[in-house]
């Protein structure tokens, strides 16, 4: 059962990836497209975390980890500099 549900769940996150990309190349504004990419790293996240589960390997966790570590960093820092024009005050 396992072996058909990844498969699949990687494919929906693959399109909502992809999605997710159109909406940051097409959003209006600049908040959508860092909401976009803030999007997009949390699926990426997903993919690989799903993907270390089908190959069963403790790696993918971690790169996910550091992933979802940078992508959190950074969007504060967007979020700050969007705010207050300074990174660093």
């Amino acid at each position: 059962m396992l072996a058909a549900v990844i498969p699949l769940c990687l494919a929906m996150l693959g399109v909502a990836a992809l999605l997710t990309v159109i909406r940051l190349f097409q959003g209006p504004d600049l908040p959508d497209r860092v909401l976009a990419l803030d999007t997009l790293y949390i699926n990426a996240v997903a993919l690989i975390v799903v993907f270390g589960i089908w190959l069963a390997s403790d790696l993918f966790f971690e790169a996910a980890l550091l992933i979802a570590i940078m992508g959190f960093v950074g969007t504060v820092a967007v979020a700050k500099h969007l705010l207050h024009g300074d990174i660093i005050d």
